[in-house]
């Protein structure tokens, strides 16, 4: 053996390959002035000392000296020992590690890919799965030399990418065991288990634990499971699953049971059981790329359960319904089956047992101008209203359930036309035929009954456009501006069928709504309740755009929309000729502000029965502010109205702490309707925030909540400013 510059070394090395052109080749390199280290010949190994760095199938190796043997891949690395393969780190001082089997030896070590990292003893890797398993091993989402949590195992195993287990593992935080697991496992190259932990304190509650393991066996299922206690209402579990099954469908199944200790703090009238729980399940497939099946199951024991206890999906939905629907669709074809049965007595619904659909979309008859669509039914549906001990007894036929047996068919012919290049006029015709069985049932006052409906009309609307390239503004970020105009006019006319609404079961019928409700087919669902009609509806919509940072932007957008009914229906003869003004605008000046605005005017009475603005700034990355402002008069059906100001204000102040405020006001009776503050940390290897909110009901005491939520930054389940859309998350749990 000689010493050898690098260049000559790597000359040697080279010349050693040749022949062999379709295996792998070595880099060697020598990290000190010298370019020194030694080559043999005979053996083929190659020896570096002072710092060397070796490449070989994506694996690099640097080393105060390492001695590797080119045919068997096999190295041996001392002092500062580093391996890299793909993203995966691992450190020691002494190494033995074969480049082509990826078999790897070592006394102690250290290794990570955030966000998870691992310490021990006595590494020894499995070539053959890529396994490796250590003793006496620290796991930790803390990438210190001194985590704050990390837990400690007798063995682990790893499999680099995959997913990492550790046996009789120790939970501990700081210096201080907290907790013990015989067995873990954390995924590494996905979503991983963990646990979350969240105290508190609630007016309604008392002192409260909410506690969850999140756990993911593969790709396909993960779930987790849920210990809550809270001291005034008692124990409460329950169980997640998440599913996928490919092609044959996805979903969820969540069931949770409380034993509550005081049910009779729950007021409205409502006599709530002791037992309370609720059971989820939802489904959704596409078999084939034209067929689709989706479900959804939502029972609970009680009316006021998820306003109890799961706030989020309260406001989400407070009235869930359960349902399957299948749905096959061709290309000017699509047929619906829905089946939809009441599963929770306290509240009212229509049920369809089943509701079968054909739908024929819009399409050409041969080469005429004329156009086809259609939508038939078959149902058989029953009304059902809530029961409850809260509501009155009252005699039969008054709000009693009643059913029946539905056909309904609607065709209708279209003929679209564009006259000199810009005005689109679509006339169209079509007819309607329906027939009900004789009702059944204690509220049933219906029999057989046949009706026939002829509607008529015609759209017209085209659109106009003007370009100033010239325009620019520097406070509104104005590069050019185009404006896009778009009148229509809408017109319907209905002769008074043969049957009225007073004479057909209601089960599809008009729901007082804040919003316009569409007035032509099929955009008009509401069969049950089709009288006669006879009206203009008028709409404009504005547009105007701009360039910013090459891009075209929607600068202002104004739509405009108003009902005239030229012949009122007999159900609405005390509606005003005019119909209210619906205005919808959107503005965003600069593109960190935004402008939002719906508004509903009655011109009869000169007054606005729905006015919702939202301000929302965001000039940096570190705040941002909205302000909103909702206001409904009030209504005999909706009931009574809100003048409700809000604000919701976050502000970071660096990278570790953060801060959210919310509060809403109503303005009617000068009444703090909700606030909550909150205050985040990211700590080095968790994230927490801690909130207090305070929620007026308008009776009765304040329900104050004090709420502390943390969980491993490996795996958090709350970022800075993460609950901005869902501040009560970080109180309920849920």
């Amino acid at each position: 053996m000689r010493n050898l510059s690098l260049l000559t070394g790597v000359f040697l090395l080279l010349t050693a390959f040749v022949g062999r052109a379709q295996e792998l080749a070595w880099v060697i390199e020598s990290l000190s002035p010298q370019n020194e280290f030694v080559y043999d010949l005979q053996t083929g190994t190659a020896t570096g000392i002072n710092g060397v760095i070796i490449k070989y199938d994506g694996a690099v190796m640097t080393a105060d000296q390492v001695t590797v043997d080119q045919k068997t891949g096999e190295a041996q690395a001392r002092g500062h020992v580093r391996i890299q393969r793909d993203e995966q780190v691992w450190i020691g001082e002494h190494i033995q590690y074969n480049f082509k089997t990826r078999m790897m030896r070592t006394e102690e070590f250290r290794t990570g890919k955030p966000p998870v990292f691992a310490s021990g003893r006595g590494l020894a890797g499995n070539f053959k799965d890529s396994t490796y398993t250590a003793t006496n091993a620290v796991i930790t989402s803390d990438d210190f030399s001194e985590p704050a949590m990390k837990i400690r195992a007798r063995c682990i195993k790893m499999v680099p990418g995959k997913y990492i287990e550790a046996w009789d593992a120790l939970v501990i935080v700081g210096d201080v065991p907290v907790f013990y697991l015989p067995y873990y496992r954390r995924n590494l190259g996905g979503p991983a288990n963990d646990f979350n932990f969240q105290p508190g304190y609630r007016s309604r509650f008392g002192p409260y634990l909410l506690s969850r393991y999140d756990w993911h066996w593969n790709e396909k299922l993960d779930g987790a499971f849920r210990l809550d206690y809270r001291l005034k209402r008692g124990i409460g579990a329950g169980t997640d699953f998440n599913y996928d099954l490919g092609q044959w469908g996805a979903g969820t199944l969540n069931y949770y049971y409380l034993r509550d200790d005081k049910p009779s703090n729950n007021a409205n009238g409502v006599d709530v059981p002791a037992n309370r729980q609720r059971i989820n399940f939802t489904y959704l497939a596409q078999p084939a790329t034209n067929l689709s099946v989706r479900s959804q199951v939502r029972y609970q024991e009680d009316p006021l359960l998820l306003r109890d206890f799961f706030e989020g999906e309260y406001r989400n939905n407070v009235h869930p319904s359960t349902y399957l629907e299948v749905n096959k669709f061709w290309n000017n074809f699509s047929l619906d089956v829905v089946a939809q049965p009441r599963v929770n007595d306290f509240l009212e619904t229509v049920e369809r047992l089943p509701d079968v659909r054909l739908t024929g979309f819009r399409q050409q008859l041969g080469n005429t101008p004329l156009y086809y669509q259609s939508d038939s039914s078959f149902a058989y549906l029953r009304r059902r209203f809530a029961e409850s001990n809260s509501l009155p007894q009252l005699p039969p036929g008054v709000f009693g359930n009643y059913a029946a047996m539905r056909a309904d068919t609607h065709h209708q012919i279209l003929m679209p036309q564009t006259f000199w290049g810009w005005l689109n006029v679509t006339p169209h015709v079509g007819g309607r035929f329906t027939y009900y069985d004789k009702a059944t049932g204690p509220g049933a006052t219906t029999g057989e009954v046949n009706r026939g409906v002829l509607d008529t009309g015609a759209e017209v609307s085209f659109k106009s456009s003007r370009v100033w390239p010239g325009v620019k503004n520097k406070t509104l970020a104005v590069n050019g501006l185009r404006h896009i105009v778009e009148p229509s006019f809408n017109y319907i006319y209905t002769p008074k069928p043969n049957r009225t609404p007073n004479n057909i079961p209601q089960f599809d019928s008009t729901l007082a709504s804040l919003r316009m409700l569409p007035i032509d087919y099929p955009g008009m669902n509401s069969l049950d309740s089709i009288d006669a009609q006879n009206t203009l509806r008028f709409g404009l919509r504005n547009k105007f755009q701009t360039k910013r940072a090459g891009e075209i932007v929607d600068l202002l957008t104004w739509e405009v929309f108003s009902d005239w009914r030229i012949q009122r229906t007999s159900l609405g003869t005390n509606q005003p000729s005019m119909s209210d003004i619906y205005s919808d605008i959107t503005f965003s000046p600069r593109s960190w502000i935004s402008f939002e605005s719906q508004t509903r005017y009655d011109l009869d009475l000169n007054r606005f029965r729905l006015a919702w603005h939202t301000l929302t700034l965001t000039p940096y990355r570190d705040w941002s502010w909205s302000l909103g402002h909702f206001y409904v008069h009030d209504d005999p059906i909706l009931g009574t109205g809100n003048n409700l100001l809000t604000s919701s204000f976050y502000y970071r102040f660096n990278e570790n702490w953060g801060a959210h405020l919310g509060h809403q006001f109503e303005a009617r009776n000068g009444r703090m309707v909700e606030q909550y503050y909150s205050v985040y940390r990211d700590f080095r290897s968790w994230t927490g925030a801690l909130t207090l909110r305070v929620n007026d009901n308008g009776s009765g005491s304040d329900d104050v909540t004090v709420a502390f939520t943390f969980s491993l930054k490996a795996m958090p389940r709350f970022g800075l400013g993460a609950d901005r859309d869902r501040p009560y998350s970080l109180f309920t749990g849920y």
